[in-house]
């Protein structure tokens, strides 16, 4: 009896073993295949045999042009924000223009105004239409839809300059970074005055894309289910005012910094909307929340906080939201395991040149609202991953 039980014991050890192995093997195939790509696409033959073989040379041809992408990128960039500058996209929104009218319009002689005009048709800006005429192409129509974007690409200058030396951003040797200094919420909660000169550049920054994010929560989430909405750091009301076209009948609460919060009472007053609106000034790290509301939104506020400050938000909608509230946190959320460009590298950096916050998956975003006290927290699929991803939870 006693050897069968050792028998017994022992056989489960070898399996225990083989599993093990089994796993083990499974790991270095997968290694094995791993480095067996990466040596032969480091290999200089093998690309020079992929681009003589008429099967593999497509292949080759868009990863060298994908690795050129990568090489010129912010080259790109930059033909994009003078565009903007110039006011490329406008000046042709009403047809075609010749190059010598488009070079006087835009201040440029001759020869300046042909690299800018070839370089932005390069990458789809603009289109050449024969006979030295340009128009609009496929991507600069498109950023006539969305004037926030051009807002960005115009603030992109303070990222560019952060970004000249990106190995001293990554190690944090300078002291001070212009995002930093853009973004500088602490000092504005500092302010006791009205004055809202420190924060109305942030303030028409972020209400210049607001309405895009506002459409995808509106046509992802029914917003008209519920009666009163407080929208935390809500900014001049962009986002408010967007959702008052939808939901005529909710009750609208915003609560920002003082002198954010004035601003949004002026453009309450100067818009038609019906719905009844308060606005309230305050920091949500140092004042409690208005209560009375049954949602409460976060719209891409989270993701500019590190986890103990982005944790205290969180704790200040659950404190001021009934039982059964409900949260809606939307924000560009990052991808588990793949790396996503938008959020990884594009927020990533971004966020890391302002000196806080971090871009998030929505499973770490989870764990910070179960922590702060929320339940059934689920996401919703929004049209536009890229521009907002959507939380509910529950109080």
């Amino acid at each position: 009896m006693q050897r069968n039980t050792s028998s017994t014991s022992l056989f489960g050890e070898d399996t225990q073993q083989q599993s093990g192995e089994n796993s083990t093997s499974r790991e270095s195939i997968s290694d094995r295949l791993f480095g067996w790509r990466n040596r032969l696409l480091a290999n200089p033959e093998f690309h020079r045999k992929a681009r003589r073989n008429p099967f593999m040379r497509f292949m080759a041809r868009r990863r060298a042009r994908a690795l050129f992408d990568l090489c010129s990128g912010f080259v790109y960039s930059q033909i994009l924000s003078t565009c903007v500058q110039l006011d490329v996209f406008k000046l042709l929104q009403n047809g075609p223009l010749d190059s010598g009218a488009i070079a006087r319009a835009i201040g440029l002689d001759r020869d300046a105004a042909d690299t800018l005009l070839r370089s932005a048709t390069s990458i789809k800006l603009i289109e050449n239409r024969g006979r030295d005429c340009y128009g609009l192409g496929i991507h600069g129509a498109a950023l006539l839809a969305n004037p926030g974007v051009g807002k960005m690409i115009e603030h992109h200058t303070f990222l560019y300059r952060d970004l000249a030396d990106p190995v001293a951003l990554l190690k944090r040797e300078q002291d001070e970074t212009m995002l930093s200094m853009f973004w500088d919420y602490a000092g504005a909660r500092q302010q006791q005055s009205n004055d809202s000169t420190g924060t109305e550049p942030y303030t028409d920054l972020m209400s210049a894309s607001q309405a895009m994010v506002a459409e995808q929560i509106i046509d992802t989430y029914p917003l008209h289910s519920h009666q009163r909405l407080l929208d935390v750091g809500g900014g001049d009301g962009t986002f408010l005012r967007t959702v008052a076209g939808a939901a005529p009948d909710l009750s609208l609460m915003l609560f920002d910094l003082p002198p954010v919060a004035e601003q949004a009472k002026l453009r309450f007053a100067e818009s038609d909307i019906l719905n009844e609106v308060a606005c309230h000034g305050g920091s949500v790290f140092d004042n409690e929340l208005p209560k009375g509301a049954d949602v409460i939104s976060l719209v891409r506020i989270v993701h500019d906080h590190n986890d103990d400050a982005a944790l205290a938000i969180l704790k200040a909608c659950r404190a001021a939201l009934p039982a059964g509230g409900t949260l809606l946190l939307a924000e560009p959320m990052a991808r588990e395991k793949v790396g996503d460009p938008a959020t990884d590298a594009y927020f990533g950096f971004y966020l890391h040149a302002m000196g806080r916050g971090r871009p998030r998956t929505a499973r770490e975003l989870q764990d910070l609202i179960a922590e702060a006290g929320f339940s059934r927290c689920h996401s919703l699929k929004t049209h536009l991953p890229l521009l907002t991803s959507l939380l509910v939870a529950k109080a």
